[in-house]
């Protein structure tokens, strides 16, 4: 049997070994599909089929955890859209089959969503799905999807949609590879919060046929089809050494002479709090508030939205730090009750706080809702704003934030012209926190869901560190604390480069605590500071990498390599 190395990128830590299952493709629509006798009536049959899979997505909501609910039901509002109702009926009406007027009504969309990019890029996945599946329906056939599982299996896609991801089986799915998919798809975040080993963006991806065996690197992002019986257990020994090592290790974060950089966890909802509390970290470093309101028709009421944050707060008492985000929508990430119109550039468009300003009443009756929620529950809660990206605007959130009686304002770092003036941005408010995904695409003027820019988008690359370093520098000139609450916060090395920086505090999946704290309790601050010398002065993203690797601590080295 041949043995073969894919590379893809790690994006959920630990190793796998198992056979290969491979997703099932797409249904199409059939090349020779006859035009409709009755396009009326095709149409209701049509419409009949996009809200079976809506019905369908609903019912796996219900099953999910809150976050993967959240999300199966925002899929699931794709498949009612009455504009792609009304795109599949124009194609019917011109003599397309029923079928064939699904898929080019889809692909319509899908074209309109890329050019927008950031959230409606993201969406095209799960936009693709809805109508493969609405297809099977329409032609009578099995849905798309993950086969049904009897033994432990690593499942082979081209990417994996909400719907198959949120529901995978814990127990029976030991890793995740995509051929498709980039750092912040819906595959790595969930597959992180599940602990799930996965790799994204792996090229030939599917070339492994089903019942090959297959192991993968969720750390390196390596997957070797027809591994040696040495190269696994070397992996498995990895992994034990790892739960050994991580195991002796707790408590807040804090490097090797005693400096204290906060652990916190990323969450998304209820569920997410609840065991983001039970577990050793130090609080809370990015609640995403917007959740909240992408599911809603119309804008939730100041006693849901209290009674939401209420039960978020509860799990983390009054002596854990809350962080949350205000509204993070807009133009890319449109609301049907707060629609500012169509925009060339939904990603530098009216956006975060930029839609908070022109509607301020849904500001308002958030911040009303986390001062009810903290009153109520004794919790120390922080409210941050998003797309901030001048001192008038961090000045103006910082007035409004004092008005609903919360005591901690801050501002999301993640336009380069908040982290390039920090130390005037930063002066209004109490804290600024990086959101290292936003700023990668800004800096580096790539789309952040573009799975075909991850070269481009690498948190190694050393221009989006020296823009962090420039944010470091204004907040340590005010004495105003930092945090990083993007993905690379979770990056054992990156986390011990931030705190070099002068980040205090990292936020993150829950699940990537444990080898970050013990990443930073083996090494001094001053080491810390060495480290990131060497990667802000590197001059590839692969070489800021390595420079901090080949420097780092044996113990930690061995982890991830």
């Amino acid at each position: 049997m041949e043995v073969r190395t894919l590379q893809g990128i790690g994006v959920s830590a630990g190793s796998a070994y198992a056979t290969a299952v491979v997703v099932a493709p797409p249904v199409t629509a059939p090349a020779d599909e006859p035009a409709p006798a009755d396009a009326d009536a095709e149409l209701v049959r049509v419409k009949a089929a996009f809200e079976q899979v809506a019905a369908e997505l609903d019912a796996r909501a219900a099953r999910a955890d809150k976050t993967a609910a959240q999300i199966l039901t925002a899929t699931a509002l794709i498949a009612r859209d009455k504009g792609l109702h009304k795109a599949a009926g124009k194609h019917l009406a011109a003599g397309s089959g029923p079928a064939t007027s699904v898929h080019r009504a889809v692909e319509e969309y899908a074209a309109q969503f890329e050019a927008l990019g950031d959230y409606f890029a993201e969406r095209v996945t799960d936009l693709r799905d809805v109508g493969s599946r609405t297809i099977a329906a329409v032609l009578g056939v099995p849905a798309p999807g993950v086969p049904t599982l009897t033994a432990p299996s690593v499942v082979i896609a081209l990417d994996l949609a909400p719907a198959d991801t949120a529901v995978l089986d814990r127990d029976l799915v030991a890793g995740i590879v995509t051929q498709e998919g980039g750092r912040n798809s819906h595959t790595a975040i969930l597959a992180a919060q599940m602990g799930i080993p996965a790799v994204v963006h792996c090229a030939d991806a599917l070339s492994i046929e089903a019942g090959t065996s297959v192991s993968i690197d969720g750390d390196s992002g390596a997957v070797v089809v027809n591994p040696s019986a040495e190269s696994v257990a070397a992996l498995a020994d990895r992994d034990s050494k790892r739960a050994t090592l991580l195991s002796a290790t707790s408590g807040p974060g804090k490097t090797s002479d005693g400096h204290a950089v906060g652990l916190l966890a990323n969450i998304g909802g209820v569920d997410d709090a609840v065991a983001a509390g039970a577990q050793d970290l130090e609080g809370v470093g990015l609640f995403r508030t917007e959740f909240v309101f992408l599911s809603a028709k119309t804008a939730p009421t100041l006693e849901e939205q209290t009674d939401i944050y209420t039960r978020v707060f509860q799990p983390f008492g009054t002596d854990r730090r809350i962080v949350v985000r205000t509204l993070d929508a807009g133009a890319d990430k449109p609301l049907a009750f707060a629609d500012l119109g169509a925009e060339e550039n939904p990603a530098l468009g009216r956006r975060g706080l930029r839609l908070s300003q022109a509607r301020p009443e849904l500001l308002e009756t958030q911040l009303k809702a986390l001062a009810a929620a903290a009153s109520a529950t004794g919790a120390d809660v922080r409210v941050m704003a998003p797309m901030v990206a001048t001192v008038e605007e961090a000045k103006w959130f910082a007035d409004q934030v004092a008005a609903a009686g919360l005591p901690k304002s801050g501002v999301m770092i993640e336009v380069p012209a908040a982290a390039l003036g920090a130390r005037h941005v930063l002066a209004p408010v109490d804290f600024g926190s990086l959101g290292t995904n936003d700023l990668a695409q800004y800096t580096m003027a790539a789309d952040r869901m573009q799975g075909a820019l991850s070269d481009l988008l690498d948190p190694w690359q050393p221009a989006v560190l020296n823009v962090i370093k420039a944010a470091c520098a204004g907040a340590a000139e005010l004495g105003k604390p930092i945090g990083v609450c993007g993905e690379s916060g979770g990056d054992p090395l990156m986390a011990l480069v931030l705190t070099g920086l002068g980040v205090s505090s990292l936020s993150m999946a829950p699940s990537k605590v444990p080898a970050v704290r013990f990443a930073l309790s083996r090494h001094s601050l001053e080491a810390c500071q060495r480290l990131a010398e060497s990667a802000v002065s590197a001059a590839t993203a692969a070489a800021a990498r390595e420079a901090v690797l080949s420097a780092a601590d044996p113990e930690l080295q061995a982890l991830l390599t």
